[in-house]
């Protein structure tokens, strides 16, 4: 009993790590694999061009629309999505692998994604990524200056209506300017304590 009881707390966990752009995901997810947290950190497959100084196989898996269809058809994504007008997905067999090597999963996908993953394993855990207010998110947008004044306003929007999904998340967390290891200590905090429940998630792919 003890010895099973053991193991379930043991199991490997799929993160979620999302929220509206601008939050700070890819911020954050940089400074865990800094620190060489015990984590396996998925990355997307996407059907948008290759943006200066991005790294294929670290960034993104950068593929054409018409093989990110194929992936599709062949059953090789874990949820995919059209966000801004191009392919984003998770390739299955990477999570599947860090699954069968024990390792907690970390993903990073954007809010649509994420209610996509609830859906589907709904054992998943889901951490909400945002700023302290609304006009900080919209400033961290601005500074970017890599989009139209067109593709940023739809950003803007987007950021908007995502930030009143937070319902279907677990945990919501502050990433506050200048505070980046507080935000991990605070994610790495919930991923303990999600090893230790008295009723572990149990999630089959």
């Amino acid at each position: 009993m003890y010895r099973e009881f053991i193991k379930k707390q043991q199991q490997p966990l799929l993160v979620v790590i999302s929220g509206p752009s601008g939050v700070g995901k890819d911020t954050v997810l940089q400074r865990m694999k800094e620190l060489l947290l015990p984590f396996h950190f998925v990355v997307t497959a996407t059907s948008r061009p290759k943006r200066e100084g991005e790294i294929e196989g670290v960034d993104y898996f950068f593929v054409s629309p018409d093989e990110f269809l194929e992936m599709i058809d062949k059953n090789e994504l874990l949820e995919h999505a059209i966000v801004y007008n191009e392919h984003k997905g998770i390739p299955k067999q990477q999570v599947q692998d860090a699954f069968a090597s024990g390792r907690d999963v970390i993903m990073r996908i954007d809010v649509q994604g994420a209610e996509t993953i609830r859906q589907l394993y709904p054992e998943a855990l889901l951490i909400f990524l945002s700023t302290q207010t609304e006009d900080e998110l919209i400033a961290r947008l601005k500074a970017r200056r890599t989009e139209s004044e067109e593709k940023l306003q739809l950003r803007i929007d987007s950021a908007r209506d995502e930030l009143h999904k937070v319902d279907i998340f677990d945990y919501y967390v502050v990433n506050a300017d200048g505070q980046i290891d507080t935000t991990v200590d605070a994610i790495v905090a919930i991923i303990e304590s999600e090893h230790r429940r008295s009723n572990p998630r149990q999630l089959r792919l």
